[in-house]
């Protein structure tokens, strides 16, 4: 038993020993702490400057004199006129020419074609009637406008005829072409008065009433 208080003794001492150091190595760095702490903390020096005092403004800069106009130009004053007469001409020595051709007078321009006057033929109604409806076509409801060309000559009657637009029926069509040979009758066209054969464009409707 005394042996292990005699172990013990060192150990207590090393241990009191190591807490003394911690403390004084605490104090230490405490110190030092509050020492860097008054260093940073310490006032800053004021500097005080003394500035100058404003001047006061300077005077204005004097007025331009005013511009100098030149004097007006003096007025115009035109120059007299001077008449200077020309000499007369010297007089006139008599000159005998002989072998002048004499020169043709220009051509008249060739007179200008004549234009002949053309009248167009048209339906003699007096001499003309109207062609049968085609039965068929009338039974149907077929109906329409064909457009022929046709011929006619110098005595007003159709030599030939041609179906330029269709009237969409055949039957229609073929009527027309027999009813404006038989049944129609025109007055011929003229040149410059006279009959002459000529196409003439005749629009046939058929319409059921």
């Amino acid at each position: 038993m005394a042996t292990s208080a005699r172990n013990a003794s060192p150990t207590r001492i090393v241990g009191f020993g190591f807490v003394l150091l911690l403390h004084v190595a605490f104090i230490y760095s405490l110190v030092t702490a509050l020492k860097y702490r008054t260093v940073e903390v310490a006032p800053v020096p004021i500097v005080a400057k003394i500035i100058e005092a404003a001047k006061p403004p300077s005077r204005p800069p004097a007025p331009l004199p005013p511009p100098a106009f030149a004097p007006p130009p003096p007025p115009f004053v035109p120059p007299p006129e001077v008449q200077i007469k020309a000499p007369p001409p010297p007089p006139a020595q008599s000159t005998a020419i002989t072998n002048v051709t004499p020169v043709p007078p220009p051509a008249a321009p060739p007179a200008s074609p004549h234009e002949p006057v053309t009248v167009m033929p048209h339906v003699d109604l007096a001499a003309s009637r109207e062609p049968e409806y085609p039965p068929a076509s009338r039974r149907l409801g077929e109906q329409g406008t064909v457009v022929l060309d046709v011929l006619i000559d110098a005595s007003g009657r159709v030599t030939d005829a041609k179906v330029v637009r269709s009237s969409g029926f055949p039957r229609l069509d073929q009527a027309a072409l027999e009813g404006v040979k038989a049944s129609y009758h025109f007055v011929p066209g003229t040149i410059d008065g006279k009959p002459a054969p000529m196409q003439y464009t005749f629009r046939f409707n058929w319409k059921l009433q």
